[in-house]
């Protein structure tokens, strides 16, 4: 029941840089497009989201007929470094910077406006179809949830490492494959009669969405960004546990199924103590040995705050208009 393919198939292109990706990782050509497209491109848009998320999930599972050394590939390197620089440039200007880490975590915690949260939509006014909605899109990340946080690992010592270790056991199911947070929210997925396997709708699943991942896996990638890893890891702990307490009633109103339910009250429970761990360990540990990360730090909060504002208003706007906030229909 729990086998499920490896490795995704590759998804439909969203326009020339990710077609080009396509034709490249298929082998039916033999060149890539001149850094400058990238340049040009919606650094939020379809097609370079898609692009640079091909170019990410190699090194995670791959894709069905990609050699593996496609990893490692010279010119997809020199590509993916130009969107990334696109992508990266127009974080750095679009994210609001907080004064200080103390203040941009203290702001963590104040509770969303109830008509700008999808899961206060969910809760209060939200639909099975919604929910399934919602489901699918965050299965981009919810089914990869904590890979790109342990590439930091190598990159962290003393404090920052044990606590951030702590963490990463937790979210691994401490030791027990079943309790894997990525299999609990595959057995979610079943609960509400959609299709569990890796990568399996991102041709459904939005740019907003896709940017969302996509942010994880730079600064997970980079060692010149272990700071805003640790500020997005922050932001991530940090605000799981309310959110994840109002996704809980949703299931229960609408009657979701036990395995949703268990998905998201294991959220409450852990990410409550997820949180004082990652602030006066990690964040607090790495900023001792490193202080002058401290920029980076908030620059992660605040992109990470960044894309996600962007996707819900992207799903919330969809629903309010009555349409769906996929690509594709389910």
């Amino acid at each position: 029941m729990h086998n499920m393919p490896y490795e995704p198939a590759l998804p439909v292109g969203r326009g020339e840089l990710s077609a080009a990706t396509l034709a490249y990782l298929r082998g039916d050509s033999a060149s890539l497009p001149h850094a400058d497209g990238p340049a040009r491109s919606d650094p939020y848009g379809d097609d370079l989201q898609l692009a640079l998320y091909l170019c990410y999930e190699l090194h995670y599972r791959g894709f069905a007929g990609v050699d593996d050394e496609m990893e490692w590939d010279a010119a997809l390197l020199a590509f993916r470094r130009a969107l990334e620089d696109r992508f990266l440039t127009a974080l750095r200007e679009d994210a609001p910077l907080p004064v200080d880490v103390g203040t941009a975590l203290t702001a963590l915690l104040v509770e969303p406006v109830k008509g700008d949260s999808v899961s206060h939509h969910l809760r209060d006014d939200g639909t099975m179809w919604q929910l399934r909605e919602y489901a699918v899109q965050r299965s981009l990340y919810h089914l990869k949830e904590a890979d790109p946080h342990a590439w930091v690992l190598p990159r962290l010592h003393g404090r920052a490492k044990a606590g951030m270790a702590a963490v990463e056991y937790d979210e691994f199911g401490a030791g027990r494959g079943e309790r894997v947070h990525a299999r609990l929210f595959a057995d979610l997925m079943r609960d509400l009669s959609l299709d569990p396997g890796y990568g399996r709708y991102l041709d459904a699943a939005c740019p907003q969405m896709l940017a969302v991942v996509n942010l994880m896996s730079l600064l997970g990638l980079h060692r010149s960004l272990r700071g805003a890893l640790v500020g997005h890891f922050a932001t991530v702990e940090i605000t799981s546990s309310p959110s994840s307490r109002r996704l809980v009633q949703a299931i229960e109103r609408l009657g979701a199924g036990p395995a949703a339910e268990h998905f998201h009250r294991e959220h409450v429970e852990a990410d409550a103590v997820h949180e004082q761990v990652v602030r006066h360990e990690v964040v607090a540990g790495l900023l001792e040995a490193e202080p002058q990360l401290a920029a980076d730090v908030t620059f992660g909060i605040a992109a990470t705050g960044l894309v996600e504002d962007r996707f819900t208003e992207h799903v919330l706007g969809s629903w309010r208009a009555e349409r769906s906030s996929l690509r594709l229909p389910l």
